[in-house]
């Protein structure tokens, strides 16, 4: 039975975790909800983000989980304490999906597919009278308010209750999200921060010889720095850049440094394990052995990458002549970054609806029956489960607000 039935009737825009947290948490009360979704299926994006494990939340301290979020965090955090990481396992529970805390602290369901998750999710949703409609392409407001929708049916407007906006960010296009619902929120009334690319690549212009060699080869054990930021981890080099793991941690503060100055200098240490001293003392003996330089990188640790790597930074084949400048360019292997890469190939987006424009429930100051949550608005945060984390507890939070709208707005 739902809870404290309010009843009313509310569009859903967007199928994806967000706009399905919402709809889950209106129909629990009552209330009729239709969800509109341009794609033939819902969450694709949720369902590729699964492929490899889906990661859907952290178990660290909430206070730390918090700080993640960054400049956002005011903003967020009443959603995220509202439904947090133990909230969401809860939730899985629930849905008969079991979750555990892999080693690194991050949290998967014990299938670790998404495919388990979105189906039980959808089968309570048609059980609680969600409906979903497919095909169906939001095309704005018209002149009165309406919500006009083209469906393989034609053209159609919608007068709800209240509606709620989950449409995502412009990362990964050809899943649903593509942005272009930035027009229309701004003559509705919303400030829009540009949207970026977050937990991204970035550019740099390698040599023809290494791209052709090293491209979609991983970086591993190694150590990256940016100001007085660094981390432990693993980067893929692609044809025309780096990514992976690490990169996307440290994006944020590389995309800035790269719109103030054209550029962001990456620090990489290929050998975290050996102090710099016993670098130059090992490097010393071998080159008094007389032995190549290509043997004594070898001996000092080094992949072929890493050692390619060393030499990249170098300009050349050339390596720098002592044992002590070779062990400090080995502890701080430098690569120039000049742009992010194409925000459609970025794991999310920063930027979006600008927070002065929401009220605390969500609602767009400039009409309060339209709600947004989840990558429209502006934050970002690392991957490791916060963005799932935030996408549920916004939608959750956008659908509490239309909950007291229709509880004050009802005879």
């Amino acid at each position: 039975m739902p809870e404290n039935t309010i009843g009313g009737r509310v569009i859903v825009v967007g199928a994806g975790p967000a706009g399905l947290a919402a709809a889950e948490r209106l129909a629990s009360h009552g209330v009729a909800v239709t969800i509109h979704e341009r794609m033939p299926n819902p969450a694709r994006k949720f369902l590729l983000a699964g492929r490899g494990g889906l990661n859907l939340t952290h178990s660290e301290p909430l206070d730390a989980f918090l700080d993640r979020y960054g400049l956002a965090r005011p903003h967020l955090e009443h959603a995220l304490r509202a439904f947090s990481p133990d909230a969401l396992r809860a939730w899985c529970e629930e849905l008969g999906v079991p979750t555990f805390v892999g080693s690194s602290g991050r949290i998967f369901p014990k299938t670790m597919k998404a495919s388990p998750v979105l189906r039980a999710w959808l089968r309570r949703l048609g059980e609680m009278g969600v409906q979903l409609q497919t095909r169906s392409r939001w095309l704005g407001w018209d002149a009165n308010g309406g919500l006009r929708f083209e469906t393989p049916d034609g053209l159609s407007t919608e007068r709800p209750d209240a509606a709620i906006f989950a449409l995502g960010g412009a990362s990964w296009p050809r899943l649903g999200s593509d942005g272009s619902w930035q027009e229309a929120f701004a003559s509705h009334g919303a400030r829009i921060a540009p949207l970026r690319p977050a937990n991204s690549g970035f550019h740099v212009a390698w040599s023809d010889t290494f791209r052709e060699r090293f491209a979609g080869e991983p970086l591993k054990s190694a150590v990256f720095t940016f100001g007085d930021e660094s981390l432990r981890g693993e980067a893929m080099i692609t044809g025309d850049g780096i990514e992976g793991g690490a990169i996307y941690a440290l994006s944020s503060r590389l995309r800035s440094a790269i719109d103030a100055h054209g550029e962001a200098r990456l620090l990489i240490d290929l050998r975290p394990d050996a102090s710099e001293t016993a670098l130059a003392s090992r490097l010393a003996d071998d080159a008094a052995k007389g032995l190549s330089a290509a043997n004594r990188l070898r001996r000092a640790g080094l992949s072929p990458l890493a050692a390619s790597l060393l030499r990249e930074r170098m300009g050349g084949p050339g390596l720098p002549p002592s044992p002590a400048q070779l062990a400090a360019a080995i502890k701080a292997c430098e690569v120039r970054l000049d742009g992010a890469a194409d925000i459609g190939r970025a794991i999310s987006t920063a930027g979006g609806i600008g927070w002065e424009s929401l009220a605390t429930d969500y609602s767009l100051r400039a009409d309060p029956a339209t709600f947004a949550c989840g990558e429209m608005l502006d934050w970002e945060a690392p991957t490791g489960g916060y963005l799932l984390q935030a996408c549920f507890a916004t939608g959750r939070a956008a659908a509490e607000g239309v909950l007291k709208r229709l509880a004050a707005t009802s005879p």
